[in-house]
């Protein structure tokens, strides 16, 4: 069964993205809860920044399920990428994303990397930076295998990244490197810029998919944009896909009106 999941974003020195709710975790997460989302997806500051007992404690009473981790923190405090020229700076990237997935792993939630994979290092060839992003990943779905959860790679528009931009290529690159234990995020917002046929692309390579961002084509809640959500929808619900459609878009107007747009839309394609 395909689950909703919302955003809430918990790092003190952004104010501004594409989550839904933003600072207050309790009453984002009772919110949520009275909307009738099945889980959260959690941008923080780092793998400690939440108490995990009190998260524990927290999803039980709300009857939620922890979707997914953001690393993308690691970016925008630290400058972290994992495709950085500079090698320490890959090691501590490294670092920070295994803390996500150790976080993560406590509550069966995978940990998702999308800004961290950073882009193509200055004067240096498209293959160089592909082979540091393959390396570093070798270590992470290593590490992803000991603590029993997968890794979320997400593969973003041409505006954010230059490594890798579709889930073909994507697909090709996890093939190729025979990760066991990373899987693609479809972001609808990236694929409406970069995919010919969304939907095509879906069922092409289902089988890699373990996450979806739930954003219309101007990155608000669906619904407020042109994309062809049904399609889309359609090529989830014939596929064996299980996981999680989560919000992650502008809250526009605002927190409240998006997440109940956001419920109201998961509802109308997913159910």
């Amino acid at each position: 069964m395909i689950k909703s999941a919302v955003t809430i974003a918990l790092v003190p020195q952004i104010k501004t993205g594409p989550w839904i709710f933003w600072e207050n975790l309790e009453e984002s997460m009772g919110k949520a809860a009275a909307l009738g989302f099945d889980a959260i997806e959690l941008f923080t500051a780092s793998g400690t920044a939440i108490d995990s007992e009190r998260l524990k404690i927290l999803l039980q009473e709300y009857g939620l399920k922890l979707a997914a981790v953001g690393t993308g923190a690691g970016k925008v405090i630290h400058g972290l990428t994992i495709t950085d020229a500079n090698i320490t700076i890959r090691k501590n990237a490294i670092v920070f994303i295994q803390e996500m997935m150790e976080f993560g792993a406590q509550f069966g939630a995978p940990a998702i990397i999308g800004s961290m994979q950073g882009n193509t290092v200055p004067g240096e060839m498209h293959s160089n930076s592909i082979g540091l992003l393959a390396e570093a990943l070798q270590i992470l779905d290593q590490h992803a295998s000991s603590l029993g959860v997968k890794l979320i790679y997400e593969p973003l528009n041409r505006y954010e990244t230059n490594l890798i931009n579709t889930l073909d290529d994507g697909a090709a690159f996890i093939a190729s490197n025979k990760f066991n234990n990373i899987q693609l995020l479809a972001d609808l917002f990236h694929m409406n810029i970069e995919e010919a046929d969304p939907a095509a692309s879906i069922q092409k390579n289902i089988q890699h998919i373990g996450h979806v961002h739930f954003a219309d084509s101007n990155r608000k809640p669906v619904g407020f944009g042109h994309t062809a959500m049904q399609p889309i929808a359609n090529a989830f619900t014939a596929s064996d896909y299980d996981g999680y459609v989560s919000a992650e878009a502008f809250a526009w107007p605002n927190p409240d009106l998006a997440a109940a747009q956001t419920i109201r839309s998961f509802k109308q394609f997913f159910k």
